[in-house]
């Protein structure tokens, strides 16, 4: 097989005519230099006042782009008078941290959304973008929290079931991204909408679930003939943890108790019937 060749580099000379050629080149010729490799004619290609914004956010389409054409764009106000140019931003797999920590505070709910379920976006944008929906959710009216509850990220699908609105709930149990861990810091609360509760034990996936429904067991609200019916799944070890003072009510304790007794006399029996045999 033949060896891949590198591209020559670029002349002195050529290079110095391109980045005249960038501050004024016009239609097809700005066209072509969108796509140039280097650096410093990019730069130039920012001072062309022929450079619209439709132009500027194909640039910023290319995931070769030089990191140093993402931060002078960002450094640039009248560049970021544009809404598509910070969305081009904040998107761009290497874009600038301190920029794009700034200006995701400026996008719309749904890129916001878009934004913390990328995977190509660094975590921290990520993160950044999830406390900005949160700290949004309680100016949000309802229309729009029904769409974040089946789109939503994780911890966004989270909050939104603590709140524990009616036409929520159900929603939002069925969003793809919420996670167990989610659901147990929702149960971990004493006190939760009386929607919460109902929606989870009647849950086709999340009510089967081991952890939620020890968490179930321990959450005040619960109704007592559905968690009874968890208890014979339970290990005992689970069981003798949720039987200490002051877990739950002693009215389920007694339960509890009562449940681990089963197990143990029902344990030496199989014992004693064992040696019989042999």
């Amino acid at each position: 097989m033949p060896e891949s060749v590198a591209p020559e580099p670029v002349a002195p000379e050529r290079a110095a005519k391109d980045r005249e050629r960038a501050r004024v080149a016009a239609g097809e010729e700005l066209a072509a230099l969108l796509h140039h490799p280097s650096a410093d004619v990019l730069l130039a290609l920012l001072d062309n006042p022929a450079l619209d914004e439709p132009q500027l956010c194909l640039l910023l389409e290319r995931k070769d782009l030089p990191s140093e054409i993402l931060e002078e764009v960002g450094k640039r106000k009248p560049l970021l008078k544009s809404y598509r140019v910070k969305k081009a931003l904040c998107f761009h797999p290497r874009g600038p941290r301190l920029a794009t920590l700034r200006l995701i505070r400026d996008l719309y709910l749904m890129d916001l959304v878009q934004l913390a379920l990328s995977p190509a976006v660094p975590a921290e944008l990520k993160r950044n973008a999830e406390e900005q929906l949160l700290a949004r959710l309680s100016q949000i009216p309802l229309g729009q929290k029904i769409t974040l509850a089946r789109r939503g990220p994780a911890r966004v699908a989270g909050a939104l079931l603590t709140e524990g609105h009616p036409q929520i709930v159900s929603v939002v149990l069925d969003n793809p991204y919420l996670t167990e861990a989610q659901i147990l810091k929702t149960l971990s609360r004493e006190k939760l909408p009386a929607p919460v509760v109902p929606a989870i034990i009647h849950h086709r996936k999340w009510s089967i679930s081991y952890n939620i429904r020890i968490a179930l067991l321990r959450q005040p609200s619960a109704p007592l003939a559905t968690i009874l019916s968890y208890l014979p799944q339970l290990t005992v070890s689970n069981l003798r943890e949720l039987a200490a003072p002051g877990i739950v009510p002693e009215t389920l304790r007694r339960y509890i108790q009562a449940e681990v007794q089963r197990r143990l006399s029902r344990g030496a029996a199989k014992g004693s019937q064992t040696s019989k045999d042999q």
